[in-house]
């Protein structure tokens, strides 16, 4: 059982949010949550009220709101193999082990990565971790590299079930693939993926700098197949602090002419420091071995809108848009 609500483990500060607002206990057998409202403020399971001291069942696929249908989560079991020494005998046992997402509706990426230290003895001796996942699309099982099988809980899972769906590919090659983003922030929007299994940028070492360049290369390859290419400027990176599950670099046209660019979120995570262009990762692998990332990088989605030609300040979405155009090609 774990307890969920306002504190640094969720990056939660809104004071409507108790500090124990939620309570999650695992059936891990039958794979479903227990959760159960504590706090006063409203609880939801796909937008339906939990009720003060009410407890409903959160399947994977569905979206747990922490308080007034904000801060959505998903949940996602994996199963786990391994071998436990009982006296003499010798036996493979099996478990499996619940995930916590995070999910921030900007289609994309938001926030850090976290683990709840928890952990709890689940049935015949096996461990359940409990995570909280700072890090869309149906529930569907795949398989790891290393042959576990993993639950794929709603969208946090999505791009590794996409990149492997022939309609979604607009390229592939033996390292990676590349689709269109389905929530297209500009009129030009792709997402290079490399098969490898790679959670973020924080698990990328010296040994991936070829494949970076690789899927750098793969990210111009498509600019230079577009057919606005000569009248658009594009840009090429990753989002600091993501929360989509797995590598993924973005190949973005710099126009922003979309209507699914729909908040300030949006535009910051495309436009300030939370958005990495690709040879500055490349350049610190380079360097360092690793990447690099600003902790305080989510700061910048909150930052005021500017345009990022002229940097003139907007007050909202419309006017920012309505600004864009005169930075239009003619």
């Amino acid at each position: 059982m774990v307890v969920i609500g306002r504190g640094p483990e969720t990056e939660i500060t809104d004071k409507k949010c108790s500090r124990r607002q939620v309570q999650l206990k695992a059936d891990c057998n039958k794979g479903f949550v227990k959760v159960k409202q504590i706090g006063v403020n409203p609880t939801s399971i796909n937008l339906v009220d939990i009720g003060k001291d009410q407890e409903i069942k959160l399947k994977p696929g569905q979206v747990l709101h922490i308080v007034n249908k904000l801060y959505p989560y998903t949940v996602q079991f994996q199963e786990e193999t391994g071998v436990c020494v009982d006296g003499e005998a010798r036996r493979l046992k099996s478990g499996k082990r619940m995930q916590v997402e995070s999910e921030n509706r900007t289609e994309e990426e938001s926030m850090p990565e976290k683990q709840v230290k928890m952990e709890q003895e689940g049935p015949r001796g096996c461990r359940l971790d409990y995570g909280v996942n700072d890090s869309k699309s149906p529930a569907a099982v795949s398989e790891t590299s290393s042959g576990k099988k993993e639950f794929v809980g709603h969208w946090s899972q999505g791009l590794k079930a996409s990149m492997q769906d022939p309609n979604m590919q607009i390229y592939k090659d033996e390292r990676v693939a590349v689709i269109k983003d389905k929530y297209p922030k500009a009129r030009y929007h792709w997402l290079v993926l490399p098969w490898q299994s790679i959670s973020s940028l924080k698990a990328v070492t010296g040994e991936h700098l070829e494949l970076l360049e690789h899927m750098h290369a793969t990210g111009e390859r498509m600019v230079q197949q577009c057919l606005e290419k000569d009248t658009l400027h594009f840009r090429l990176g990753y989002h600091a602090i993501p929360s989509m599950s797995h590598l993924h670099l973005h190949v973005i046209s710099q126009e922003f002419d979309s209507p699914w660019l729909k908040n300030k979120k949006h535009w910051n995570s495309f436009t300030t420091e939370y958005f990495i262009d690709s040879q500055d990762v490349i350049g610190m692998i380079k360097k360092k071995g690793r990447v690099t990332v600003n902790s305080q990088a989510s700061e910048s989605l909150k930052a005021p809108l500017r345009c990022h030609v002229c940097k003139q300040q907007q007050s909202t979405i419309p006017q920012l848009k309505e600004h864009l155009r005169k930075h239009w090609p003619k």
